[in-house]
């Protein structure tokens, strides 16, 4: 019995079972509005989770190998949860991630398009979900039934699949703490809820920034009076809510001063940042719709890289207090409040930073202005343990025989708040975070699509790193 893919066969096989089982069940995906509950209260009653979930549980009964377990879980007041159990014919544990919730609608989809609405063109599958991240169950047992089809020895494999993670997975924990007896101690997680620079390569996510969100409210009047009776007399609210963001950020610059947001930046991530700025070159500045003669905050990649993934960004993403430039008046204004957005580095813990914001911003306020600040919610970034060893190997491996390229290894600017979780669930496990998410893909707005052969890749990335596991002990 051989440990390794005959590759040709291997991409036959893994192509067919795309075309023939995998994409219609994805295009029938797409047509069920099933939003996350942050955007939709009533799932429960209008169905849409439980009806994807439902196709998704057929179809895993039809493609599972033989002997596997598929259960739908539910726990009372919590989004159902899709467990496939899969034996083992090799040796260890491994769980594979996925979510079938969506992101709502969003405008400015093309005439042709639609978020429930398949369409394929040009190698993609437009529409909403299928990329972020309805895909991953599907090429993630397809990737496990090309092992048993070759008879190539692959570890347990569980499958969980939520319906919330657009939400903030908050179900997980517990459907976790419901399925502990029976989750053993997976050597392997696979998440493929991740994003990638270009579709030639396989990128693997080495780490995920966190964030810390809150309200910041500054008040001056207890009602607006007239701008050229009070300008001059009393502060602006505006102005002095600019004066404490300053205390976090460098308004010249946008470089976040607060030693308790900032986090050294491991070598390791440096070197890889470096060696991924050498595939990218321009194109990560350049991916973006830039206004003007707009510049990026760097001229050189591999600094806007650890910009984006390392180190701490500020962004203002709601405001109150602001009426329309139509409705303004010449009032100077009682209260200006801003929604602030903070990206954090992997390893600063989201709760403290928090506090830090919170204090920073409260404390002493200028002319004694009556400052608030309301805590929005925290996400813990993450950063991968090691890769060195027969993961490594398995990834560099096979982006040379499903890619033809090398392996990039990257961080990723934005949070996926379950892979703390899941890392403090299994500490010994290696992770494999990738996936299609990549230019143009376009997760939460309009036009978003699955690159299909990035997807059926993947499947074969998968498939491998599934057989080195089993054969590693």
């Amino acid at each position: 019995m051989s440990d390794t893919l005959p590759i040709d066969k291997a991409r036959a096989q893994v192509d067919e079972a795309w075309r023939t089982d995998i994409l219609p069940a994805l295009e029938d995906f797409i047509r069920i509005p099933a939003k996350s509950p942050a955007f939709d209260p009533d799932w429960a009653t209008h169905g849409y989770l439980d009806e994807a979930v439902s196709l998704a549980e057929d179809w895993c009964r039809r493609i599972a190998p033989p002997q596997s377990r598929v259960e739908v879980i539910r726990l009372p007041g919590r989004t159902p949860l899709l467990w496939v159990d899969v034996p083992a014919t090799g040796e260890g544990e491994a769980l594979l991630y996925g979510h079938l919730d969506k992101q709502p609608e969003a405008s400015g989809w093309d005439s042709d398009k639609g978020p429930w609405q398949p369409v394929i063109a040009e190698d993609r599958l437009y529409g909403r979900g299928a990329a972020d991240d309805g895909y991953a169950l599907f090429a993630s047992l397809q990737a496990i039934r090309l092992l048993h089809n070759e008879g190539i020895p692959h570890p347990r494999c569980m499958l969980v699949i939520e319906c919330a993670e657009e939400s903030g997975s908050p179900d997980l924990a517990a459907q976790l703490d419901h399925l502990a007896d029976r989750l053993g101690n997976p050597g392997l997680v696979v998440c493929l809820d991740s994003g990638c620079a270009n579709y030639e390569q396989l990128w693997v996510t080495t780490s995920l920034r966190g964030m810390a969100a809150g309200d910041l409210s500054v008040e001056v009047l207890e009602q607006g009076v007239h701008s050229g009776d009070a300008g001059g007399v009393v502060p602006s609210s505006f102005r002095i809510a600019r004066a404490l963001i300053e205390r976090l950020e460098e308004s010249a610059t946008g470089r976040i001063t607060h030693p308790a947001l900032q986090a050294d930046i491991p070598e390791e991530r440096r070197r890889q940042a470096t060696a991924a700025a050498d595939v990218i070159g321009d194109g990560l500045a350049g991916k973006f719709p830039f206004a003007g003669t707009t510049r990026p905050n760097a001229t050189d990649t591999a600094e806007l890289i650890l910009n984006r993934t390392w180190r701490p960004a500020l962004e203002v993403i709601g405001a109150e207090g602001l009426p329309a430039s139509t409705e303004a008046g010449n009032v100077l204004r009682p209260r200006t409040a801003l929604r602030l957005s903070l990206r954090l580095p992997p390893t600063v813990d989201g709760e403290t930073a928090t506090r830090a914001m919170a204090e920073t911003l409260t404390d002493d306020p200028p002319q004694g202005a009556r400052v608030q600040f309301h805590p929005g919610g925290s996400a813990n970034g993450w950063n991968a343990p090691g890769f060195a060893g027969w993961l490594e190997d398995s990834l560099n491996a096979s982006a040379r025989r499903w890619f033809q390229r090398e392996a990039v290894f990257m961080g990723e600017g934005g949070s996926i708040p379950l892979m703390n979780l899941l890392a403090s669930r299994f500490p010994a496990a290696r992770f494999l975070v990738t996936g299609v998410l990549g230019p143009g893909a376009n997760a939460h707005g309009p036009n978003e699509f699955l690159h299909l052969p990035m997807a059926r890749r993947l499947t074969g990335v998968v498939a491998e790193a599934l057989a080195a596991q089993a054969t590693s002990a």
